[in-house]
C-alpha cells in the first residue's frame, strides 16, 4: 500500500504494459542465470568489474558535462593516491570512484536513510573544492536541471525542481515510501525494478542537493539494484547505456517529472526508458561473456590452452604455459604475441615478472 504523508507517491498508477512485463522477465531470467556463471575466476570478475567501473565513472560524469574520456579516467584512477586533482573534471571523477567503491564493496550494509544519502553526497564531492560549502547538505537555493551536448555546452533547462523549503519534507516522504514499499510482501508489492525506477525519477524531480544529483541518482540506482539481488550489476555499466541514449534520457525524465505532483502521474515514459536501459546493461554483459566463449572457440589449440588457463586462473605466465603445454619457449612466445596483438590477452610487468590476463575491452 502507498504511504500517505504530506504527499502520496501515486505508484498505484503505474501501468504494467506487455513491454514492461517482457523486459522484467528478460532481466530477471539473466539475474537467475548469472548465479550459474559463478565458475568465473575471481580475477576474471575483478577485470570485468574494473572495466565497468571505469565506464560508469566516465559516462556518469560526462552526462553532467565532464570532458574526460574512459582512457583518461583509467589513467586518473591509476594514480588516485599519488597526485592531487587540479581540474573540476578530475575532482568529480575521483569522488565518483570513491563512492562507487563504497557501494560495490558495502552495498548490503548501506541502509537507505536520509543520513546515508547525505553521506554519499558528501563523499561524492569530497575532492571538489568548489562544492565544499554544500557537501552532504540539502540545497539552500533553487536549482534546475540543464542538459549538455557532447562538447560540454549547456543545451538549456530540462525542468524545474523542488524548492529548498520543500526539499527536506519531500525527501523524508520519498525515503519512507520506498522503505515501506520494499518491505511489503504479496501480490500488492510493486516489482523491485519498478520500485527502483519510481524512486529514481522522484529523486531527480526533487533534486535535493545543490549539485551532484544526477551522479548521486545513478550511484543510488546501482546500490538499490544490488540490494534487490541483481548481483551482476557491478560487471556492466548502466551509466554507459544512459550516456549513449542521453537525449532519450532527458526526454523521459521531463515527460514523467512534469506529472509527478498530479493526481495521475504518467510513469510510463521514464519506466520504459529505465527498464530498456537496465535490459541493455544486462545484454551487454551477456555479449561480453558470449564473445569470450566465441573467441576461445576459434583459437589454435595451443593458444586456446593458454587463454583457457588465463580465464580459469585469472592470469598466466610463461612458466605456467610451459608446464601446461610442454611446448618450447620460442613457440609459446609466438602464441603469446599473437594473443596480445589480437587483443585477447593483456601484458603486465616486465622481464622475469611478465604475466598475462584475458582482456575485457574498453569501447
Amino acid at each position: 500500500m502507498d504511504v500517505v504523508l504530506g504527499f502520496m507517491i501515486r505508484s498505484d498508477t503505474v501501468q504494467i504494459t506487455p513491454e514492461i512485463l517482457s523486459l522484467i522477465a528478460e532481466i530477471d531470467e539473466f539475474k537467475g542465470a548469472w548465479r550459474a556463471l559463478g565458475s568465473l575466476a575471481p580475477d576474471r570478475l575483478s577485470a570485468l568489474r574494473r572495466v565497468a567501473t571505469i565506464e560508469s565513472i566516465g559516462s556518469s560524469t560526462r552526462i553532467e558535462g565532464s570532458q574526460l574520456s574512459d582512457r583518461e579516467v583509467e589513467r586518473l584512477l591509476s594514480r588516485l593516491q599519488i597526485k592531487p586533482f587540479t581540474t573540476r573534471d578530475e575532482q568529480e571523477v575521483a569522488g565518483y570512484a570513491d563512492v562507487m567503491e563504497r557501494v560495490l564493496s558495502s552495498g548490503p550494509d548501506i541502509a537507505l536513510t536520509e543520513n546515508h544519502i547525505q553521506q554519499l553526497h558528501r563523499d561524492l564531492l569530497t575532492h571538489s573544492e568548489k562544492d565544499a560549502w554544500h557537501r552532504g547538505s540539502y540545497k539552500t537555493s533553487s536549482n534546475s536541471v540543464a542538459a549538455f551536448d557532447d562538447d560540454g555546452r549547456q543545451l538549456g533547462v530540462v525542468f524545474e525542481t523542488a524548492t529548498p523549503f520543500d526539499t527536506p519534507r519531500l525527501m523524508s516522504e520519498l525515503v519512507t515510501w520506498f522503505n515501506c514499499e520494499r518491505a511489503v510482501s504479496g501480490t500488492r508489492r510493486l516489482h523491485p525494478l519498478l520500485l527502483i525506477g519510481v524512486w529514481g525519477v522522484v529523486f531527480l524531480e526533487i533534486h535535493p542537493f545543490q549539485d551532484g544529483n544526477g551522479r548521486l541518482s545513478r550511484v543510488l540506482t546501482t546500490l538499490l539494484l544490488l540490494q534487490a539481488g541483481y548481483a551482476y550489476v557491478p560487471y556492466s555499466s548502466l551509466e554507459s547505456v544512459i550516456e549513449r541514449s542521453k537525449e532519450a534520457y532527458y526526454l523521459a525524465l521531463r515527460q514523467t517529472q512534469g506529472t509527478i505532483r498530479s493526481e495521475t502521474p504518467d510513469w510510463q515514459p521514464w519506466l520504459d526508458f529505465f527498464l530498456r536501459a537496465v535490459a541493455e546493461q544486462m545484454r551487454r554483459l551477456g555479449r561480453k561473456i558470449e564473445r569470450e566463449k566465441l573467441v576461445l572457440a576459434t583459437l589454435p589449440e595451443l593458444s586456446l590452452q593458454i587463454a583457457e588457463f588465463a580465464r580459469e586462473h585469472g592470469r598466466i605466465t610463461m612458466g605456467d604455459a610451459i608446464r601446461l603445454t610442454g611446448s618450447n619457449r620460442n613457440t609459446l612466445k609466438q602464441h603469446f604475441r599473437a594473443l596480445v596483438g589480437h587483443g585477447h590477452l593483456s601484458l603486465h610487468g616486465s622481464g622475469r615478472g611478465v604475466w598475462y590476463e584475458l582482456r575485457w575491452e574498453l569501447p
